[in-house]
């Protein structure tokens, strides 16, 4: 059974949106889907065992740098930046939704003074791109001085060997484990010591 590092942690669910999963996504993440019922898993967890629970959301302005090298995806205020319908934000549930235009969650956004604010020690990532988003938000978490942990089955890229290469990078520096995994870890830490995680 994992044993987890950390005081408090964050689930991060890094870009679900309709410009990412399914097929009439501009930049469709093609193993996407697949972690929905992942997402969905972990995200329950997390409300009911008080775990901070974050969205990161793709909001490009309509003439973004990033389209340089990218497809136009995910301007904000569109059908593209959405949240997929079974993964919206629970704002009810406390849910709070970080936007970004660059890759890492941590780029010219308020994650890292949310995360400071809340003291919040440790990210869970979720979402897709592996191998892109996911990894440069784990690097930049890691060089702010925060502890991953990035979910195998509940992250994606749009081949296995993308997913693959992601993960291999992240493992240098972060933890790498299942959905289940982490719940099981999370569960003993609440048996030994009845603070939130």
């Amino acid at each position: 059974m994992a044993v987890l590092k950390g005081k408090k942690h964050a689930l991060v669910i890094i870009d679900m949106l309709n410009d990412f999963i399914g097929e009439k996504a501009a930049l469709r993440c093609e193993n996407g889907e697949t972690i929905v019922p992942k997402i969905r898993e972990a995200i329950d967890f997390c409300h009911e065992n008080d775990i901070q629970v974050i969205h990161v959301q793709e909001a490009h302005r309509k003439n973004d740098a990033d389209f340089r090298v990218r497809p136009v995806h995910a301007i904000k205020g569109t059908w593209g930046s959405q949240f997929i319908p079974e993964l919206e934000p629970e704002e009810d549930k406390g849910d709070y939704v970080v936007q970004k235009r660059r890759h890492s969650a941590f780029s010219f956004t308020d994650f890292d003074l949310f995360l400071r604010e809340e003291q919040i020690d440790t990210v869970v990532l979720t979402g897709v791109w592996t191998n892109v988003c996911v990894r440069s938000t784990a690097s930049d978490a890691l060089y702010h001085g925060y502890n991953v942990i990035a979910l195998s089955d509940a992250t994606a890229s749009k081949d296995d060997d993308m997913h693959r290469s992601g993960l291999r990078d992240m493992d240098l520096f972060g933890e790498i484990m299942t959905t289940d995994e982490y719940k099981e870890g999370a569960k003993k830490k609440f048996s030994q010591n009845r603070q939130t995680v």
